[in-house]
């Protein structure tokens, strides 16, 4: 696997290419997610927009686009003189990756 790693993408076959994504997505950053999406336990996910959500990852992709189900949202809202923390349900979301900041693993309670 080193020598697909060292190699430039636009050396390698299609195979090759193959091997090495699912390689990556077994040891690389994206592990993390694979291993809760086939533990089918929930993560964390912090957004650009400040929000967090905790859901369990059905489906994802290289560029952290994910399809989550059970999400849970988190967020505050600032009025005047006092912050109210809201949150809803929403049974199931399609996720844009160029949203997510960080993905953890949530503790299981």
């Amino acid at each position: 696997m080193s020598s697909l790693i060292n190699r430039p993408k636009s050396e390698l076959s299609r195979e090759e290419l193959e091997q090495l994504e699912e390689f990556e997505f077994k040891h690389g950053p994206m592990s993390l997610i694979n291993d809760s999406m086939i533990a089918k336990t929930p993560v964390i996910i912090s957004l650009r927009n400040n929000h967090k959500i905790i859901a369990r990852v059905k489906a994802f992709d290289k560029h952290c686009n994910m399809v989550l189900e059970n999400v849970k949202e988190l967020w505050t809202e600032k009025n005047k003189d006092k912050v109210i923390n809201k949150e809803r349900f929403i049974s199931k979301l399609f996720l844009r990756g160029d949203s997510v900041i960080i993905v953890l693993k949530a503790p299981i309670s």
